[in-house]
């Protein structure tokens, strides 16, 4: 006996309008669980769908460019009803509030986080729409209030909706803001910053043209609006990281039985951790309106990773809570999530404070932009052995260079540089990390 099955996509969440990037699948195949019948993409991430059933394809119901939410309608399988047919995957999402690593190759940039709850410059300078008394009170529903106060974009500004009887709608908010982003607003008598003319290359030599991927995009939007509304600050400094080094090169040697492999970066992380407990301002962020800071009281943080779709951050969780080991594996497994493409909105949501590694790469120091609505990052590049006075003598010693950006609005310079100490302090004896 055969039956049909329809593969739609599982619970994702509080994620909408996901983009269909790629479909493997069509008419006549011949599907086994698990397979990837399509590639979804959000805004962080793209994802492969897992088929939900064996059997043989007889309609695909989407194709590339088309947007899906949670239950919309896949493929239709015909399967033996003594075929393996599994429940569909929920992938939870987690709310939004919002050295070096050979598996993972990190680099310098930091990634796009939860949605910026910071005012842009821009929506500020816009002139106030008139209309009727008091002002023009806009037509929208309270999730797209929500949506575009997360955006930091004034609904007054965007005086005609495509919705019915003129109402704003979430496309409407997203097509203000890539005006504001793109081609710049003039504001009381001053004007935006000027466009980058690009000339026409192909005049000089042979080109080539490739479109940018939705996390590329996304990402320089990120960073171009934190770079216009953080005034950052970057503190440059080293460590003496040789009794650290010692440390984790016998530890790796007595622990291989287990087949957990202790990097660097897991003891950045814990010294991090540890000095964000000590300064609490390291694990805030600054309201919407600029008037107040919100302290949490979880303790999670990201590390930059690049991938062939992009620059990702994962969140490891709860780290001030967790062993060495805890922290390695959960490391290691969302690093080959993200290398395979398989990383999750809800592994990417949540981060306090983020680290961006060149470690694997070189470098003697650089500038990462701080992950808003974070308000600091931690740069990491590759350790040197340099020669150190001790008082009496020049010795060998591993350095390791930091540098730390913050947001000037929240953290000043002397709590800048304390904060540095402290982690300094934990990574030049890491036995402290056990006091």
């Amino acid at each position: 006996m055969s039956k049909l099955v329809e593969i739609k996509v599982p619970d994702v969440g509080n994620v909408h309008d996901i983009d269909v990037i790629e479909v493997t699948i069509q008419t006549g195949d011949v599907i086994v669980l698990d397979q990837t019948v399509a590639t979804l993409e959000t805004d962080k991430a793209s994802m492969d769908l897992p088929a939900t059933a064996t059997g043989t394809v007889q309609q695909v119901h989407i194709k590339v460019g088309d947007k899906v939410n949670e239950g919309s309608l896949i493929a239709t399988v015909l399967v033996d009803e003594d075929e393996a047919v599994t429940p569909a995957p929920i992938f939870e999402i987690a709310p939004p509030p919002q050295v070096q690593v050979p598996e993972v190759k990190p680099v310098a940039e930091s990634a796009p986080a939860p949605v910026v709850k910071v005012e842009t410059q821009v929506a500020k300078a816009l002139p106030a729409f008139e209309g009727g008394q008091g002002g023009c009170k806009a037509h929208a529903s309270p999730a797209i209030r929500l949506f575009a106060r997360e955006l930091g974009v004034d609904l007054s500004q965007i005086t005609q909706g495509s919705g019915r009887k003129g109402r704003i709608l979430k496309d409407d908010v997203k097509t203000f803001v890539k005006k504001v982003m793109v081609e710049g607003i003039k504001s009381n008598g001053g004007t935006a910053i000027p466009k980058i003319a690009v000339p026409d290359f192909s005049v000089f030599g042979e080109i080539e043209t490739k479109p940018l991927s939705k996390i590329n995009k996304l990402t320089g939007q990120h960073m171009t609006s934190v770079w216009l509304n953080l005034p950052m600050v970057t503190y440059h400094d080293e460590v003496d990281i040789t009794e650290m080094e010692a440390f984790r090169v016998a530890l790796n040697a007595e622990k291989s039985k287990d087949g957990v492999k202790y990097t660097g970066l897991l003891f950045i992380v814990k010294a991090l951790a540890a000095a964000m407990q000590q300064f609490p301002r390291f694990n805030s962020s600054l309201s919407s309106d600029g008037e107040s800071l919100i302290f949490k009281k979880y303790l999670n943080i990201g590390i930059a990773v690049n991938t062939p779709n992009g620059l990702v951050v994962p969140v490891l969780r709860d780290v001030a809570d967790k062993s060495l080991k805890q922290l390695a594996i959960e490391l290691t497994e969302k690093s080959e999530k993200a290398r395979a493409g398989k990383l999750l909105p809800s592994d990417m949501q949540g981060g306090c404070m983020s680290i961006s590694s060149l470690g694997g790469i070189g470098g003697m120091a650089f500038t990462p932009i701080v992950n808003a609505p974070e308000v600091a990052i931690l740069g990491v590049t590759k350790s040197k052995i340099q020669p150190v006075w001790d008082g009496a003598e020049f010795k060998p010693r591993l350095m390791l260079p930091l540098d730390l950006t913050y947001d000037h609005r929240v953290i000043d310079g002397a709590e800048g540089a304390q904060f540095m100490e402290a982690v300094k302090y934990y990574l030049n004896d890491v036995r402290r990390l056990l006091v």
